[in-house]
C-alpha cells in the first residue's frame, strides 16, 4: 500500500479559533489554561481531518510560529524575555510580542526579530545566536502533542526544523559564526530524537528546506557533519525539503544517512526522474504531488501518468505527501458555498487536497478503475478552467503587448523631481508620516459587514466610512504629522480590497491563511486576465483631502505585492500576470494625480517574497518586478511624489534593485533590527529619500522619544539627514487607538528634537 503523509495542517482553525483565542488571553479576556484547551480541541480536529492518511504530522501546530517553538525546544531564547514573573508560554509570548499578559509596558522587551519564511508571504521569529549560546533540551511540547496523537489512534510522525536549517534561518548578535555552535546543537537534537523515539516515535520528519537553497562548502559540510552524527538515533528520519529544487544538493542529500528524503514535486518536477535512480536502494522517496501553496485542483490523470511508472519501479518506497505544509492555504472549500460555481469547481483547499493525494494512493494501489469516478470529474474540472472564455481577455492581451521602456521612465532625475517637489509640499526636516492604514476599530469592521450583507445603503455606507476619514484626519493635525493619510477605514485588506475591484479576481469568504501569530489574510484569488474596469481610491482620497491643508499620500498596493499575496494562476508566467496589475495600478496612479493628489504610495511589502531562492536566479525576477513597478509608478509629473513601501524582509542583497525602482521615497521596516537593515547603505549609496521605521507595530510596545531618535541618529550615520523621513515602520490596522496615539506622539515629538538639534 501506497504510504500517504502530510508535513503539515493549517492550525488557526476553518473558524480562525486559535486567532481569537490568542487575542482574547493576550488582552487578559482568558487564562493560559482555556488558551491551551482550545490549541488541544483544534489539534483533535486537525488529526481527524487527516485520518485516511498512513501518516499524520506532530509538532506542526504552533501558539505562534513553528521556528519560536524550534528554539523553545532547543532551549535558545533570549535572555531578555526571561522573568520571574509568569510561565514558560509568557516567555514565549515576551520573544513573540515584546510583551505577555499581564505585563506592564515598562516591563516589555524588544520582541524578536521577524522575517519571511523563504519565498512565502509566512513570518518567522528568527533565532538569535551568539558565541556564549547554549542549548538546553525542553522537549515537553512535543511530548505532549505525541502523547495527545496517540491516544487518539493517530499514526503519529513528529514534525522538526532541522539542526542545519535552524542555525541557517538565524542571526549572530555578536562576531561569532553560528555554524560553531553545529557541535552543541547536535547534542540537543540526539536527545530530542531519542525522547521521541522512547514516546513511541517510528518515523520523524526533520525539515531541512535550506536545502534549496545556494549552500557555499561550510554549510554543506555542515549538512554532512549533522547527520553523521544524527544516524544513530533510534527512529527514522525522512529529510524534507520544500519550495524549490535541490539542484547541487541533489547528490548530498541522496548521500545523507536518512531513512527517506521528501522531494517537492511541484517545484523540482525536473528532479523526481534522477533522485529516483539515484537514492539507494534501502531508503524512501517521498514525493510532494500536490501544490501545497495554491488553491488550484490537481490535475489527477496527467500526474498519474508520471507516476505509475515510478510506483512500478520502486514499489512501497514510493510515499506521496504535499509539496510542502499545508499552512500556505485555507482549511476547507465546503464552506464556501456562495463562491461562484465555476471557478469552485477549479479549487482544492487543504482538506480536499488530501482527498486529492488519496484518490492518487488509491489509483496507484487498485488501479485507475477504482477511482473511475473522481478521475473523471477532474479531467472535467481541469477541462473546464482550460477552456473558460473567462480566462482570457483579448483587450488585456493588447494592452500588454502595447508595453514600452518608456511607461517605466520618469521624466526627470530624482534631483531635478525633489526640488519641485518640496516647493510643491514645503514640508519639514525629518518629516513625519504613517505608513497608510490606522486601527481597524470593532465600529468600522460592523459598517463594513452591514454593507456587505445588504444592512447598509450605499449612500448610508460612504457617510458612515467619511466620518471614520474624517476622524482620522483630525487624529493625525492634532498629533502635528506632516503628511496625512486617508486611514483605510474602507478596505478589509490591502491586496483582497483591490483584488475586488479588478476584473480577473474571486473571493473566498472563509479562506483565511496565516501570517503571523494570530493575523490571518484572505489572498484573493487571480484566475483570469486583469483589468480595471473602475477607479478604486479616488472618491475616498479626494474626500479627505477636502479635510486638510496639509498633504495627503493616495495610497496603493503595488503589482508585484498584489500578486505575490495572491493565489495566482499557474497557466502563464507570472511575469504576465504582474505586468497586467502593473497596467492596472498605473491608471489608478494617474487618476490619483488628475485628483490634485501630490504624493502617491504604491507598496511593495512582498517585492522581495517573490525573489528566487537561489541568488543566480534573482536577475530574471527582478527585472520583471522593477519593470512592473516602474510602468505602474512613473507616468506621473515631476511634482508628484512617489512613495513605496517594504516590510520585514531581507533588503541589503537587493538594495541596487530597490534604488533601480526610483521610488521618490521609500519607507521600510529596521526597528526591530535595530537599523540592522540599512547597513547595506554603508557601502551604497541610496540615492533618494528614505524612512526607516522606527514604531515597531507588530509589537504592543510604544516606543519612546529617546528610542526613536537613537535610532534615528543610527540611520543618519548611513543616510544624509536632509533625506531621512520618520514614520512607523508598517499599517496600523492592527494596534488599537489607545497605543497609536502615544506611539505617534513620540514620533513626532522625536522628529521635533532632530530638527532643533539640526
Amino acid at each position: 500500500m501506497t504510504v500517504t503523509h502530510n508535513l503539515g495542517y493549517p492550525r488557526i482553525g476553518a473558524r480562525r479559533e486559535l486567532k481569537f483565542a490568542l487575542e482574547a488571553h493576550w488582552n487578559g479576556e482568558s487564562s493560559e489554561s482555556a488558551l491551551n484547551e482550545t490549541a488541544v480541541k483544534l489539534r483533535a480536529q486537525n488529526w481527524q481531518h487527516q485520518g485516511n492518511l498512513t501518516l499524520a504530522p506532530v509538532g506542526d501546530f504552533s501558539l505562534y510560529d513553528q521556528v519560536l517553538d524550534m528554539s523553545t525546544t532547543l532551549g535558545n531564547l533570549p535572555e531578555r524575555a526571561a522573568s520571574d514573573k509568569g510561565s514558560t508560554l509568557d516567555e514565549y509570548f515576551r520573544v513573540a510580542r515584546g510583551r505577555s499578559p499581564g505585563d506592564s509596558a515598562c516591563c516589555s522587551v524588544h520582541a524578536g526579530e521577524m522575517t519571511k519564511w523563504f519565498d512565502t508571504n509566512y513570518h518567522y521569529i528568527v533565532p538569535e545566536f551568539s558565541a556564549d549560546t547554549r542549548f538546553n533540551l525542553d522537549p515537553e511540547r512535543l511530548l505532549e502533542q505525541l502523547a495527545e496523537a496517540r491516544a487518539q489512534g493517530v499514526a503519529a510522525k513528529p514534525v522538526i526544523i532541522g539542526p542545519v536549517t535552524y542555525l541557517w534561518l538565524g542571526k549572530e548578535k555578536d562576531d561569532s559564526q553560528r555554524l560553531d555552535l553545529l557541535p552543541k546543537l547536535l547534542l540537543a537534537y540526539s536527545e530530542l530524537l531519542e525522547k521521541l523515539a522512547e514516546a513511541g516515535a517510528e518515523w520523524v520528519q526533520i525539515d531541512e528546506p535550506a536545502l534549496v537553497t545556494e549552500l557555499d562548502s561550510e554549510w554543506r559540510h555542515a549538512c554532512i557533519l549533522a547527520y553523521h552524527e544524527l544516524k544513530v538515533a533510534p527512529v527514522k528520519l525522512l529529510l524534507t525539503t520544500y519550495f524549490g529544487e535541490l539542484r547541487e544538493n541533489l547528490q548530498l542529500a541522496c548521500e545523507l544517512p536518512v531513512a527517506g528524503i521528501h522531494l517537492d514535486a511541484i517545484s523540482a518536477r525536473s528532479e523526481v526522474s534522477q533522485l529516483a535512480d539515484w537514492l539507494p536502494p534501502h531508503k524512501v522517496l517521498s514525493l510532494g504531488v500536490i501544490n501545497g501553496r495554491n488553491v488550484w485542483k490537481t490535475d489527477l490523470n496527467a500526474t498519474l501518468d508520471w507516476l505509475e511508472p515510478l510506483r512500478d519501479k520502486l514499489g512501497e518506497r514510493l510515499w506521496l505527501a504535499p509539496s510542502c505544509s499545508l499552512l500556505h492555504v485555507p482549511v476547507d472549500l465546503e464552506r464556501e458555498t456562495s463562491l461562484d460555481p465555476e471557478i469552485r469547481n477549479w479549487l482544492a483547499f487543504a482538506r480536499q487536497k488530501l482527498d486529492e493525494l488519496n484518490i492518487l494512493a488509491k489509483a496507484l494501489d487498485a488501479g485507475r478503475d477504482a477511482v473511475a469516478g473522481e478521475l473523471e470529474a477532474n479531467r472535467e474540472a481541469i477541462a473546464s478552467r482550460q477552456g473558460s472564455p473567462r480566462v482570457h481577455n483579448p483587450a488585456v492581451a493588447r494592452a500588454q503587448a502595447a508595453i514600452t521602456p518608456e511607461l517605466g521612465q520618469r521624466k526627470s532625475p530624482f534631483s531635478t523631481r525633489t526640488k519641485l517637489q518640496q516647493e510643491r509640499l514645503q514640508l519639514p526636516k525629518f518629516p513625519t508620516t504613517t505608513i497608510g492604514s490606522f486601527p481597524q476599530t470593532t465600529e468600522i469592521r460592523q459598517v463594513r459587514r452591514a454593507f456587505r450583507q445588504g444592512d447598509l445603503d450605499q449612500d448610508e455606507y460612504t457617510k458612515r466610512i467619511q466620518e471614520e476619514i474624517a476622524y482620522c484626519i483630525e487624529q493625525q493635525e492634532t498629533l502635528g504629522l506632516d503628511v496625512l493619510v486617508h486611514g483605510e477605514a474602507e478596505r478589509n485588506d490591502m491586496v483582497e480590497y483591490f483584488g475586488e475591484q479588478l476584473e480577473g479576481y474571486v473571493f473566498s469568504r472563509f479562506g483565511w491563511v496565516q501570517s503571523y501569530g494570530s493575523r490571518c489574510v484572505k489572498p484573493p484569488i487571480l484566475f483570469g486576465d486583469i483589468s480595471r474596469p473602475n477607479a478604486m481610491t479616488v472618491d475616498w482620497i479626494k474626500y479627505a483631502q477636502s479635510l486638510t491643508d496639509k498633504p495627503l499620500k493616495g495610497m496603493l498596493t503595488g503589482p508585484v505585492t498584489i500578486l505575490n499575496w495572491s493565489f495566482v494562476r499557474d497557466d502563464q508566467p507570472r511575469k504576465d500576470t504582474c505586468l497586467q496589475l502593473a497596467l492596472a495600478v498605473r491608471e489608478e496612479v494617474l487618476d490619483l494625480e488628475k485628483a490634485g493628489v501630490g504624493i502617491i504610495q504604491i507598496d511593495e511589502a512582498a517585492l522581495r517574497e517573490g525573489l528566487p531562492l537561489r541568488q543566480s536566479d534573482w536577475e530574471a525576477y527582478l527585472d520583471w518586478a522593477i519593470e512592473a513597478f516602474r510602468i505602474s509608478a512613473n507616468g506621473v509629473k515631476d511634482e508628484t511624489q512617489i512613495h513605496t513601501h517594504m516590510c520585514y524582509s531581507e533588503f541589503n542583497d537587493i538594495i541596487g534593485a530597490i534604488a533601480r525602482m526610483d521610488a521618490d521615497v521609500i519607507t521600510i521596516e529596521t526597528s526591530r533590527s535595530a537599523m540592522e537593515l540599512l547597513d547595506a547603505f554603508k557601502g551604497f549609496e541610496y540615492p533618494n529619500d528614505i524612512g526607516p521605521g522606527v514604531y515597531d507595530i507588530h509589537s504592543p510596545n510604544i516606543p519612546q522619544v529617546d528610542q526613536v531618535t537613537d535610532l534615528m541618529h543610527k540611520a543618519a550615520e548611513r543616510i544624509p539627514a536632509e533625506r531621512l523621513w520618520v514614520n512607523p515602520d508598517c499599517g496600523l490596522k492592527t494596534r488599537r487607538w489607545e497605543e497609536v496615539t502615544p506611539a505617534l506622539e513620540a514620533v513626532v515629538a522625536a522628529a521635533r528634537e532632530l530638527r532643533a538639534a539640526q
